[in-house]
């Protein structure tokens, strides 16, 4: 560390802002929160019930994502299935639009006024509550579990099903006996992420609970419904302690991967483990669960185009006459909040992988958990951790758009964290340990050699980072003001208002801006952006 001063500084000067801006936020919620909030919550019927909503919630949107996950990934990884190219298109897809956009998409076709709803005549019928939560959250989840899983799939070396095939093992005795115990890591990391993502999940109960209340919304209108702040802090911190706990557990899994075989040559893909029967119905399924995700994105798109859906189908452009008459100040201050905290997030996460990847110092596991720990908090306990933070002088920074852009930048930051440090340790040590023997600083290794080995993934970084930015929804809702909105929240408002169409125009919008940034990296890489999968 004394030859080393630029270690020393670097590594001080992340752990003192992770201090501050993830620790010191978390530490005001459960300050607020006091021990008659959390007795309150358990002996009434109603709260008690929330927190159990959001377990049954989590457990049951977990093990449909992770099932649906699994199936695309074998499909894609484990049999010789036409259009595999499809299928890995329709996994990654949720990924890259707003979270509430499937959730709008179901009220359009099965609410009140859906299309489906009133074109069958079911008056009676409600779309809103545990069925519909489970179904959108599946949708949006089952990417993270197929990234997950088919990650160890890929790492399955195909001579050991072979070997199984060639021994007599009939294709469903190998699929269990061999393929299934080695790709349960995977699966079961898949399920504890999806878990720890559906109970953090802020905008689909948002829309479409009704009154199935969850941890998440309670949060929310606890904090700012009714201006309970102790009990909003205390359901904030219900939701953070499990959320914590399994990711933690998640991660610990996903790095014991001594359960698939790797035998330093290069692998190959065995036999294909299925027969034509079985391709042919796991292939239906499969691309039937995915004509029914272009049929949630077709149906926003249709509702931009509808005067007032639900009540006149007429085609019209005036809803897009009214989003940027009402929208445009969102839309601009979204897009710039999400430009300026992409490069920082990027930056700090860099700095960090390079860190924690590349040298040894005192500190360096605290930095690793501390750099990591806002991907296991919720964005309700984020933003209520802001608001208690930074709205008191001398930290005041509520009604700026800096809170913003800082709550974006650590929350994101190990997003773009683990993009770099997966690409560092695919870097062979001693190319930086020639320069520094040849008397480089950690400085000059950090610029003139290691920064251009891996820009690729520094970009790939930036565009998960700035995806990110612009469709976070739980952290944001708390911290815009009349001076800084964001589109999330404009759209949030737009469905509670009624106006479907112009939140389906805003949606399109959002996601126009992103797949734009999305072609500027790949026309900056040569390659797409999203080729690079990051499983966190």
């Amino acid at each position: 560390m004394k030859k080393d001063p630029y270690v020393l500084i670097a590594a001080s000067l992340l752990i003192g802002l992770l201090l501050f801006f993830v620790a010191f936020p978390l530490f005001k919620t459960f300050e607020l929160s006091s021990i008659a909030s959390y007795v309150q919550i358990f002996e009434r019927d109603w709260l008690r019930r929330a927190f159990l909503n959001s377990m049954i919630l989590g457990v049951l949107s977990a093990t449909a994502a992770t099932a649906v996950g699994f199936l695309f990934a074998f499909l894609a990884c484990r049999t010789s299935i036409k259009g595999k190219w499809l299928l890995r298109f329709m996994a990654t897809l949720p990924i890259i639009s707003p979270p509430f956009m499937l959730s709008l998409s179901v009220i359009l076709l099965f609410g009140k006024n859906g299309f489906v709803t009133r074109f069958l005549g079911l008056e009676d019928f409600s779309i809103y509550g545990l069925p519909a939560l489970v179904l959108v959250q599946t949708v949006s989840l089952f990417p993270l579990a197929y990234l997950t899983i088919s990650g160890i799939l890929q790492s399955i070396e195909g001579a050991v099903e072979d070997a199984a095939l060639n021994l007599g093992a009939s294709r469903w005795r190998t699929f269990f006996d061999v393929t299934l115990p080695l790709a349960l890591p995977g699966i079961v990391s898949a399920w504890l992420l999806s878990f720890v993502t559906s109970l953090a999940d802020f905008a689909t109960p948002q829309m479409l609970s009704g009154k199935f209340e969850v941890l998440s919304t309670q949060a929310y209108l606890q904090f700012t419904g009714t201006g309970n702040q102790s009990l909003g802090s205390a359901f904030s911190n219900l939701l953070l302690i499990p959320c914590v706990f399994f990711f933690l557990l998640q991660k610990n899994i996903l790095k014991k991967k001594s359960y698939v075989t790797v035998t330093g040559k290069p692998q190959r893909v065995g036999r294909d483990l299925t027969n034509s029967w079985a391709r042919l119905g796991l292939g239906s399924l499969a691309y039937s669960i995915s004509a029914f995700i272009v049929i949630l994105y077709a149906t926003v798109l249709a509702g931009c185009f509808t005067k007032s859906w639900g009540i006149d189908y007429t085609l019209s452009l005036e809803n897009f006459e009214y989003v940027f008459n009402v929208g445009w100040d969102s839309i601009k201050d979204t897009t710039f909040m999400a430009a300026i905290a992409t490069p920082i997030a990027s930056i700090l996460g860099l700095v960090a992988a390079f860190l924690i990847a590349r040298k040894v110092f005192w500190g360096k596991r605290f930095l690793d958990l501390l750099a990591m720990l806002p991907l296991a908090l919720p964005g309700t306990a984020i933003g209520i951790g802001y608001v208690l933070a930074f709205n008191p002088e001398p930290f005041r920074l509520s009604g700026t758009a800096w809170i913003i852009i800082i709550s974006f930048v650590f929350r994101n930051l190990p997003v773009a964290l683990e993009s770099a440090k997966a690409s560092l340790l695919q870097i062979d040590k001693s190319i930086e340990e020639a320069a520094t023997n040849l008397g480089a600083s950690s400085l000059r290794v950090f610029t003139g050699i290691t920064l251009p080995l891996i820009k690729p993934a520094i970009f790939t970084g930036m565009a998960y980072v700035f995806v990110h930015c612009m469709t976070a929804v739980s952290a944001v809702i708390f911290l815009t003001s009349a001076s800084w909105n964001h589109m999330t929240v404009l759209i949030l408002n737009q469905t509670e208002i009624l106006r479907f169409s112009a939140a389906a125009v805003l949606c399109l919008v959002l996601i126009v801006i992103v797949l734009v940034s999305f072609a500027l990296l790949k026309w900056i890489l040569g390659r797409n952006p999203l080729q690079k999968e990051i499983v966190t």
